[in-house]
């Protein structure tokens, strides 16, 4: 819990921030609902609505709080209770990615609320793969309607502004999440004779539109990735050795098609891992909730966010993705050092320095850093 001392500090910056802050409305905004947050709840107050960026700057300086959310949704009257009352008219398809639902190594080191670089590097690359090889290829929307933010925190929204989505229920939506997620395919339609004796196992090919082409390319991926990558497919160490050193013949077989030699034991559960793999990886980094709710709110691009004071920093498309780099892009709140107490931190990496480990120690530290790590509740003002 942040004490009142640094939550009063940091509310003063936060404010201050939203005096200076450019035009920060969303598109009609005038048909969304706003939801605030403290520093304990992400979602405190609902059902508020501004008709101008004037009103809602004034709203924001003179509260200054710490989680701004808005609705995927647009209303008649975004302010109606209950829900019934508001008059959904329509909704954005919303994708959350998160790093904490990776299950990456390093979060056995530093805990799955805290980030390194190689927690940003591996969402943001599970976040190019959503829209490189799903959303464009598979569901056809273009790349001008896909609008990429980062969270401000751990992840990625990923908005898609397309009018065939737009009037969609949660069933649709819930149909394309369980899609990217490989919910439910059946593997015999992509391997008609599987298990039929006397006869090759013909299989999808690399150039095969949707789940069949990514299953080939994921399975050629790995054979010349190695022996690990196959491993982490579901395949016994023995079977990949012995795969890996026969690749190029297995490749050329799955390039027309004849999947025979790739002929392992338990074939469910490999099949299931190389799903698992070629998917957006795990299932739990897409919040299934976030893309199926047709009611949710989520963070207002450019906004501060009160875990880590960074900006919830709308990023373009996939160009501005790759140049971004949040613990450089997103810094906002920047002032003189000021002397904070540390209980315990990982170490934390931002505008090209390096700071801690630090285990019960009193730092005299650059006010991004120290707001960073207060606002991750490991110190408190001095």
């Amino acid at each position: 819990m942040i004490s009142q001392s640094s939550a009063t500090f940091v509310r003063s910056l936060i404010s201050k921030y939203y005096a200076d802050a450019k035009d920060l409305s969303p598109k009609e905004m005038a048909r969304r609902e706003f939801g605030f947050g403290d520093f304990e709840r992400k979602i405190s107050f609902r059902h508020f609505t501004f008709s101008t960026w004037p009103r809602l700057r004034e709203y924001l300086v003179a509260n200054a709080p710490p989680f701004i959310s808005i609705s995927t949704a647009y209303y008649d009257r975004p302010d109606g209770r209950p829900m019934e009352a508001k008059g959904w008219r329509g909704a954005e398809l919303i994708f959350d990615l998160d790093a904490s639902d990776l299950k990456l190594k390093c979060a056995s080191e530093h805990g799955r609320s805290w980030v390194c670089n190689d927690c940003l590097s591996a969402v943001k690359a599970e976040t190019t793969k959503l829209v490189e090889e799903f959303l464009i290829p598979d569901f056809g929307f273009s790349e001008g309607s896909i609008s990429i933010n980062f969270s401000g925190n751990r992840g990625y929204h990923v908005h898609v502004n397309d009018p065939e989505t737009f009037k969609m229920g949660s069933a649709e939506r819930t149909a394309i999440a369980d899609y990217i997620k490989a919910t439910g395919i059946d593997l015999r339609f992509f391997f008609p004779n599987m298990g039929v004796r006397g006869k090759r196992l013909d299989g999808p090919k690399p150039t095969d539109s949707g789940w069949g082409g990514k299953l080939a390319r994921g399975v050629i991926g790995a054979l010349n990735s190695g022996e690990d990558a196959l491993v982490a497919m579901g395949m016994e160490p023995k079977t990949a050795r012995l795969l890996y050193r026969k690749r190029a013949d297995v490749i050329i077989g799955i390039t027309t098609g004849n999947w025979d030699k790739v002929n392992v034991p338990k074939k469910a559960e490999f099949w299931a891992g190389a799903l698992a793999a070629i998917s957006v990886k795990n299932s739990d980094s897409i919040d299934r909730n976030v893309s199926t709710d047709i009611h949710h709110l989520i963070r207002l691009p450019d906004t501060i966010h009160g875990d880590t004071g960074l900006l919830a920093k709308n990023v373009g498309g996939l160009g501005g993705l790759e140049r971004f780099e949040p613990m450089r892009d997103a810094v906002v709140l920047k002032g003189d050092p000021i002397t904070v107490e540390i209980a315990k931190s990982p170490v934390l990496e931002i505008l090209g320095e390096r700071f801690g480990p630090y285990d019960k120690s009193v730092q005299e530290l650059p006010l991004h850093a120290a707001i960073y790590l207060m606002l991750k509740r490991v110190a408190d003002m001095r």
